[in-house]
């Protein structure tokens, strides 16, 4: 979602007329376009900020004009206007509920007037589009917010209840996807599921994308991030139903026993959430699963430790983000008893992530020589003399580059890894099948 915002608002500053700086001590406008998910990244945030001061600091004594500091995003939502009373150098703090005070901002920037603060209380609204320019993939959310309170999560505390796009806008954004040749999009939202417009819910949503991308350049669709507790069985039929759905599925399940999936506030078990898998894999046998894992949580014993590697086993996910539980303030986690210490959960954690090794390798390995339909995102950066494309699995492949061309799908075999990329060998040589 971070990613889509960012793009939509540096939309809103080339279509100004604004170009990219190489580097801030060149720049009139920095904007930081923030998360708040985890605690790393906010650290990362304020490390950012002080240099910004510092480099503010440096221009102002050399007498030469600063540019302005703008903090948006989830960040800007939690810590508000304390960010100016601990940065000095940031001159305007936007929530994600008050992007569209951008054009006001440039508007002073232009003029050299002054720009007030957004009134509080703004509800969000959705951009209009969200493509990266000169990208082949595009995200695009249909939903905002999160009504689920999770017991460790911050995200309804900074993003707000939920709120689902006009299905009219996310068609005219679609539409204007494919006029710029996109390929691919990935439906967006906190609990992209839960979207409901009047009386159209997350499957008849799915439904109706798959009509409006007949005879356009759009093949493939992916959302993120799905919560377990609103997968239909609706839903599952859709995407079984039509091929343009990629059959690969992101799946938080986050943890494997009952009793801390309880504590967490997830309202589903293990039992439901293997259950749910299953019945996937009966409606598209070749999917691929990965999900976030959250070990350490307060009170976490090494038997629910065990029940969540068994699930890893039972699953066997393609990919999975992992990590342990960092306090978040202002959720209902913050305040638990029983805190797991930091060794011991880099300890857990650390099995977690060699498990979800050994199983990615295994079902890597199992891939080889397949015949797979790969969308070329474009040149390796590892090696100028290959490009670099993706499976509707979500498996990177690289190719020599011959002839062709990004944006294209090509037909390749693959025929060997490297690290959890594969080198694939076309089927067509010097070009794509389209």
């Amino acid at each position: 979602m971070n990613s889509a915002e960012s793009s939509a608002l540096e939309r809103v500053l080339r279509e100004r007329g604004w170009e990219a700086a190489p580097q801030g001590n060149t720049a009139d406008l920095v904007l930081l376009s923030t998360c708040s998910v985890r605690q790393t990244a906010e650290t990362r945030l304020f490390g950012r900020l002080a240099q910004y001061q510092a480099l503010k600091k440096n221009l102002h004594r050399e007498g030469k004009k600063p540019f302005t500091l703008v903090v948006s995003g989830c960040m800007a939502s939690r810590l508000g206007e304390k960010l100016k009373e601990d940065f000095s150098a940031v001159d305007y703090v936007v929530d994600t509920a008050s992007r569209s005070i951008l054009p006001r901002i440039l508007d002073a920037l232009e003029t050299g007037g002054t720009c007030t603060a957004p009134e509080e209380g703004a509800a969000f609204s959705f951009s209009s589009f969200h493509l990266e320019e000169g990208a082949f993939r595009s995200f695009l959310p249909i939903m905002h917010g999160c009504n689920n309170f999770c017991s460790y999560c911050i995200v309804p505390y900074v993003r707000g209840r939920e709120v689902s796009r006009d299905p009219a806008s996310i068609a005219e954004e679609i539409a204007l996807l494919a006029r710029r040749g996109v390929r691919e999009i990935t439906l967006l939202g906190q609990n992209v599921n839960s979207y409901r417009w009047e009386n159209l819910d997350f499957s008849g949503l799915l439904r109706r994308i798959a009509g409006y991308l007949e005879g356009t350049s759009i093949e493939r669709v992916r959302f993120l991030s799905a919560n377990p507790r609103n997968f239909s069985p609706e839903t599952a039929a859709v995407m079984a139903e039509h091929p343009c759905f990629c059959r690969h599925l992101h799946l938080p399940v986050q943890h494997g026993s009952n009793r801390v999936l309880g504590a967490m506030n997830r309202r589903y078990t293990r039992e439901s959430y293997l259950a749910l898998t299953e019945e996937l894999r009966r409606a598209m046998a070749n999917i691929s699963f990965s999900t976030d894992i959250l070990v350490g949580f307060p009170g976490e014993t090494e038997e629910e430790l065990e029940e969540t590697l068994d699930l890893m086993a039972q699953v066997k996910f393609l990919h999975a983000y992992m990590y342990h539980f960092n306090p978040r303030e202002g959720t209902a986690a913050f305040s638990l008893p029983r805190r797991i210490p930091e060794a011991l959960k880099r300890e857990r954690l650390g099995r977690v992530i060699a498990l979800q090794k050994q199983h990615t390798v295994e079902l890597l390995q199992a891939r080889l020589g397949s015949t797979e339909r790969i969308l070329i995102e474009g040149i390796s950066r590892k090696n100028a003399e290959e490009l670099i494309g993706r499976t509707e699995r979500d498996e990177m492949v690289v190719i020599p580059r011959g002839n062709v061309q990004a944006g294209t799908f090509v037909e390749a075999v693959l025929v060997s890894l490297r690290g959890n990329t594969f080198r694939g060998r076309l089927l067509c040589p010097g070009g794509s099948l389209d």
